[in-house]
């Protein structure tokens, strides 16, 4: 008798320990089933912050900028929603390169294509962008040159019925509710330098400087403007013949973005120039060593990221 009811008792025993089995693994599904139903929408805490990114959203609305790796020369493409802007195109054998790359990102036409000023390594493959897309408005300097690379832009120009326009200093134009204003433009014949179109872009609460090559004496004639910028594109490469200390204290950066070639026969970027973005707090990048800067922003937060395009033909 004893001995039956042990059994009995045993048999419960595994019979709750069964029933406790089931529920617990119907419990764990339900729990993996959440997770995946879910997981879209959870947000891990580690990842607030990174590479400069504060609370930013992922969204078509974002503006995009991508101050491209041409080696010690400049490109800088602006994209926001349909519209596409372009300043400068690096040197003549990127512009194959800087077309390719440009067709990967779904560019079509260009609202504006800014040639800061007639150095090679800032139109070298303007005539390539010319000839490969619908450009509404082209603007440059109107000091001219006898170079080949100046008139390989301007046949393009022609052969495309594109106007050759010169803004203004104070001129405004626009990309939807982002503002672009010509600080500066020169007409020096004798140091295109002092010719570039400087540009500051403003998007809500953030705002962008581009300096082309501009010299501490063109910095000095935009003092008296609204200089202060979230971004800057320091001027000519970093020489140490740009960004004064008086500028840089004006502008007042939280980012700094130098575009230099690797092992560059002017030593571009100065460290005197790279001492003086330290002392104001700027994070500096760098396409020598960082590759295409690559900055996306929803008007008030701005992400920074380092990315790899085949646009260097150097």
């Amino acid at each position: 008798m004893k001995k039956i009811v042990r059994n009995i008792i045993k048999l419960i025993i595994l019979i709750i320990i069964l029933i406790g089995a089931y529920y617990y693994e119907d419990i764990e599904k339900i729990i993996k089933d959440y997770n995946q139903d879910n997981v879209s929408n959870v947000i891990n805490p580690k990842d607030n912050n990174q590479n400069n990114i504060s609370n930013i959203v992922s969204s078509t609305d974002n503006l995009e900028i991508y101050y491209l790796d041409v080696g010690n020369a400049d490109s800088i493409l602006i994209r926001y929603h349909n519209n596409n802007v372009l300043i400068d195109a690096g040197n003549n054998e990127d512009g194959e390169k800087l077309v390719n790359y440009f067709k990967s990102l779904g560019v079509e036409n260009f609202k504006y294509v800014i040639g800061t000023h007639s150095h090679e390594d800032h139109i070298g493959g303007m005539d390539n962008i010319i000839n490969s897309f619908n450009i509404e408005h082209f603007y440059m300097p109107s000091t001219i040159t006898t170079t080949k690379t100046f008139e390989d832009v301007i046949d393009s120009l022609t052969k495309k019925n594109i106007k050759f326009e010169t803004p203004k200093i104070d001129y405004k134009f626009n990309i939807e509710d982002i503002e672009f204003k010509v600080l500066y433009i020169g007409d020096n014949k004798e140091d295109l330098n002092k010719t570039s179109i400087i540009l500051k872009m403003t998007h809500k609460e953030t705002s962008y400087l581009f300096t082309g090559d501009a010299t501490s004496e063109t910095e000095k004639e935009i003092l008296n403007k609204d200089i202060k910028s979230t971004v800057l594109k320091v001027a000519h490469h970093g020489s140490q013949y740009s960004s004064t200390a008086k500028f840089l204290n004006e502008v007042k950066p939280k980012y700094a973005i130098i575009e230099v070639g690797k092992n560059n026969d002017y030593g571009h970027p100065k460290k005197v120039v790279l001492q003086k973005l330290e002392k104001i707090g700027a994070e500096i990048y760098r396409t020598d060593q960082d590759g295409t800067i690559h900055l996306i922003s929803d008007g008030k937060n701005i992400k920074i990221e380092k990315i790899n395009t085949d646009t260097n033909g150097g």
